[in-house]
């Protein structure tokens, strides 16, 4: 028999109460929770899960991921920073990156012993694609791989795979440095079992000039277990491999309103005042776009960018920006992919200046109003970044303004004699120091407010990670209609210097 009437109101009370205490620890649980996303709410979510659906009429489940953000925030420690890049490094669909490390001995100095070598393999998972696009570096004496590179663009192959090593850049060797780009590419295609063979597979090298690549080694060792090491979840680790003297990694990435991503990464801290290309930067999308737009859209997103940039005025050999699409997306929108390519490489370009060799402060140049071409403007504007007494002045926190107005006036007097520079005028953290001929500087509070801006944008040129986004601010306008644009610059640093005489070793 069942329990009687009271027993069971008992029952019922007891149960109630249990219901209602249930929840409240719910409600408890449920406000703490609220209370810790409130304190962590300038942290970036990580991840969450999206359905995107492919051009097949898959729908396909996966982690989403947090985009950077257009200027990043500031970084208390390596470990914040490298935490940010890991949340929003997700790779988009087909695509897998594996690294590895391995050691060679130069043929060209022996003495040095061991040295050590890392190999990036970017792998379309899915099939070859016609859909890539790359810049390279107008150096007359390209790396090899930029000459493999040039060839397997202009023949219009298919892709399928990138290979990509650092320490040496194979430029000029005393071997068949073609042959040993090749026998790597052939090393990446056996092994992944590429029905295009080598032809599909893009090499690219950075580090030492005028070294031999140790092929065998690579092609034996180091790419099979990158190869083994593949992973289709992040491109974190492929940032990391492919630097040489920079200082930390640098990645970029958007996602688009139809689910279409694009990710980027970047090596770069020395010899770079680029022309149409950057040190090494790959940008991989999901989106399916036409080969000929993509080619397009990537030459105008350098020019605004990796264009607009220079550490130290010395164009490498081995420059190469590679663009390169999976097509498992359909993409709604060719203006959107094109404005968030430009956000992507323009990040870029901001990054590696501000990891630049031995960089303490980073110069952003505004131009308007230029009385010529966007071409002219950005070549007056890397004139005066890379003047070393400009340079000089900024690394001291010194507003030695006479040496930027000298900048300007040697380039135009030199390429624009003809041009009248009456109405232009200058800003330094947006205050004019120069107007009508004349500098506007009046007073102790005027030069400690100059160097209080500079002070204010300094970079620990040792760092390990970006500590802000902060930049020394130029502004020069013309006064009259032109052609307006921006450009980055560094400082010159001890560091630099240290860091360049001891590079090889």
């Amino acid at each position: 028999p069942g329990p009687d009437k009271d027993s069971r109101l008992t029952i019922m009370v007891w149960a109630r109460l249990a219901r209602t205490r249930m929840i409240c620890r719910t409600l408890v649980v449920a406000a703490s929770f609220i209370q810790a996303s409130r304190c962590f709410s300038t942290l970036p979510m990580r991840s969450s899960t999206v359905n995107l659906e492919g051009l097949d009429g898959r729908t396909v489940t996966r982690l989403g991921s947090t985009d950077t953000d257009g200027i990043l925030p500031s970084f208390a420690d390596k470990g914040e920073y490298t935490s940010y890049l890991k949340g929003a490094g997700q790779l988009p669909l087909g695509f897998a990156i594996g690294t590895a490390s391995g050691t060679f001995i130069s043929k060209e100095a022996p003495l040095m012993g061991d040295l050590p070598i890392k190999a990036t393999v970017i792998h379309l998972t899915e099939a070859p694609t016609d859909s890539w696009a790359a810049v390279f570096t107008s150096n007359k004496f390209p790396g090899c791989p930029v000459q493999v590179g040039k060839d397997r663009l202009a023949s219009g192959h298919p892709l399928q795979a990138l290979v990509i090593n650092n320490k040496v850049s194979n430029v000029c060797p005393g071997g068949d440095g073609v042959a040993a780009a090749e026998l790597v590419c052939s090393a990446v295609a056996d092994k992944l079992k590429l029905s295009g063979g080598a032809k599909t597979v893009l090499p690219s090298s950075t580090g030492v000039i005028g070294w031999r690549l140790p092929a065998k080694e690579l092609a034996e060792d180091v790419v099979p277990r990158a190869i083994e090491a593949l992973q289709s979840d992040n491109a974190f680790a492929a940032a990391e491999a492919i630097m040489t003297t920079d200082r930390y990694p640098k990645l970029r990435s958007k996602t688009l309103s139809d689910g279409c991503r694009i990710v980027g990464i970047a090596k770069g801290a020395g010899m770079i005042e680029p022309n149409m290309a950057t040190m090494l930067g790959y940008i991989m999308t999901d989106a399916t776009i036409d080969k000929s737009k993509l080619q397009n859209m990537l030459s105008d997103a350098c020019n605004r960018s990796f264009n607009s940039m220079s550490i130290d005025g010395d164009e490498s050999t081995s420059d190469t920006v590679v663009a390169i699409a999976s097509g498992l997306k359909p993409l709604s929108s060719e203006d959107e992919f094109q404005s968030a390519l430009r956000e992507i490489t323009e990040g870029l370009a901001g990054d590696l200046v501000r990891n630049g060799e031995g960089t303490g402060h980073v110069i952003r140049v505004q131009i308007r109003n230029f009385p010529g071409s966007e071409y002219d403007a950005r070549r007056m504007g890397r004139h005066l970044v890379n003047s070393p007494l400009v340079k000089c002045a900024i690394s001291g926190n010194d507003p030695n303004t006479g040496r930027i107005a000298g900048a300007i006036g040697s380039f135009m007097g030199k390429f624009f004699p003809n041009e009248s520079v009456a109405d232009m005028s200058l800003t330094l953290g947006g205050k004019c120091i120069f107007s009508n001929g004349k500098f506007v500087l009046e007073g102790d509070a005027v030069e400690k407010e100059l160097s209080n801006h500079m002070a204010d944008a300094q970079l620990d040129e040792l760092g390990v990670f970006p500590e802000h986004q902060r930049f020394v601010e130029i502004g020069i306008d013309f006064g009259e209609s032109g052609a307006d644009v921006t450009v980055l610059g560094s400082d010159l640093t001890r560091e630099y210097v240290a860091v360049n005489a001891d590079y090889r070793s």
